[in-house]
């Protein structure tokens, strides 16, 4: 059926062996297209200057999506218009759980959202519940015969999220693309995918989900931008996920350009654990030296001591094995390991903390979104660096107090000097949790 093209732009090296090349559905255009000393990427619309992509044996090629093979001014694109070929369901969602009153609000805006084919921003705090959320207006869609898609930029969200989908669409063919991946794609109603694999689709989705949008690389990426705008078809419908939008987002519903829903209170009721800051004075000079800062030092012997489980967060990764050897000097039987994004390991390490394997994770930014630990407290040394966002603060927070059976986790940053980033990131906290506070759900703690 060659399955493989349908909604998707690849070259003829792509195929598979099994393609059969003259079927009169295949759709070819250019892959790059020239114009004076210039020339674009019909994959990923970057616009390069001749001189600098030309190929020794003749023809162009595009630098800037090479890592999804390389392509030349000498290929084509080769499509074949999605067919929507799924087999008619009745009893698409499998989900048990309930929603509450806020979140019914949300799903059935979101429901709307998808049936007109609108653009639309999902705006809820870290832990509201906005997966669950995706539900009701996803169940719809894939019993019109819709096709679907969730896209993250981050590999961590895409994996966590699979499974959620898979137990609640049990009866929906799915699949999970992401750069790491070794199985080989597969056509589906449902696709779960990291940014840069929408480069490979072209008009095949009804709806695109762009959860975590304010994230690294997604967010002030032009080219990851338009892989979503080439992936839907012309009249589908976008949904734009995240607990921190920016300002680019807010402005285009100003313009009335996207419509929105808010939701300022997690799904148990209880608000966003606020920020703690305490001071540690030259903790890179001591960190040199082999030490962490005595309150920092304190506070993991203390939660290691009651068995409380938690991720301490640092600036950057060639910190991490210095963090790691000063932690195992005053701790030398605790269990944890180190992660980042270039890590090898880093699904697996992720897989040992959620299994209770290891007491704590010692990371990047990597982990400030998209993964759920019940239970946890979160420490942050060195927040006014100037690697973490506003957004990123926040979002870091957001990874305590997420379980019903355990909301008021604590999030402590050790930092030098309160920087208009943290002051910015503690303000819009604050501020979530008073317009909580005015809900009748908000449950007093």
């Amino acid at each position: 059926m060659n399955e493989e093209l349908f909604g998707r732009q690849l070259t003829a090296a792509q195929l598979p062996p099994t393609f059969e090349p003259t079927d009169p559905r295949i759709v070819s255009r250019p892959a790059m297209t020239i114009s004076g000393r210039w020339v674009r990427c019909e994959r990923c619309h970057q616009q390069l200057e001749k001189a600098h992509v030309a190929l020794p044996a003749g023809g162009y090629y595009c630098p800037d999506c090479l890592a999804l093979g390389r392509i030349t001014s000498r290929q084509s694109l080769l499509t074949i218009p999605e067919p929507n070929a799924f087999p008619p369901q009745r009893n698409t969602l499998t989900w048990a759980g309930s929603l509450t009153r806020l979140q019914q609000i949300c799903a059935q805006d979101v429901q709307s959202v998808f049936v007109k084919r609108q653009r639309h921003l999902l705006w809820a705090v870290t832990g509201a519940g906005k997966t669950e959320m995706l539900f009701l207006g996803l169940a719809d869609a894939l019993k019109r015969g819709d096709r679907v898609a969730v896209a993250s930029p981050r590999v961590d969200v895409c994996i966590e999220l699979f499974p959620r989908f898979q137990q609640a669409f049990t009866n929906t063919s799915m699949v999970l693309l992401h750069g790491q991946q070794t199985e080989p794609y597969r056509y589906c109603q449902f696709t779960v995918c990291t940014t840069h694999q929408l480069l490979r689709f072209y008009h095949a989705f009804d709806i695109l989900v762009v959860d975590e949008v304010d994230a690294f690389p997604f967010a002030q990426n032009k080219q990851l931008m338009f892989a979503v705008d080439q992936a839907i078809k012309p009249n589908g419908a976008c949904l734009y996920v995240t607990a921190t939008p920016g300002t680019e987002l807010m402005h285009a519903v100003t313009r009335r350009q996207l419509t929105m829903s808010y939701l300022p209170l997690r799904f148990h009721g209880h608000l966003l654990p606020e920020i703690q800051c305490r001071g540690a004075w030259h903790w890179r000079e001591k960190l040199r030296r082999g030490r962490l800062p005595t309150a920092l030092q304190v506070a993991i012997t203390a939660r290691l001591r009651q068995h409380k489980r938690f991720l301490l967060f640092v600036p950057h990764v060639a910190q991490l094995p210095d963090v790691a050897a000063a932690i195992r000097r005053f701790a030398p039987k605790a269990s944890f390991v180190t992660v980042h994004a270039a890590d090898g390991e880093r699904v697996e390490k992720v897989a040992a903390m959620r299994q209770k394997k290891v007491d704590f994770l010692v990371t990047t930014t990597i982990l400030e979104r998209g993964v759920t630990f019940p239970d946890i407290d979160v420490l942050v040394l060195g927040a006014d660096d100037a690697v973490f966002s506003t957004a990123a603060l926040v979002q870091i927070a957001g990874r305590a107090g997420r379980n019903a059976a355990a909301p008021d986790g604590k999030v402590i940053y050790w930092i030098e000097q309160t920087t208009l980033t943290l002051r910015r990131a503690i303000r819009q906290i604050q501020v979530v949790n008073q317009k909580g506070r005015r809900l009748p759900e908000w449950r007093h703690a």
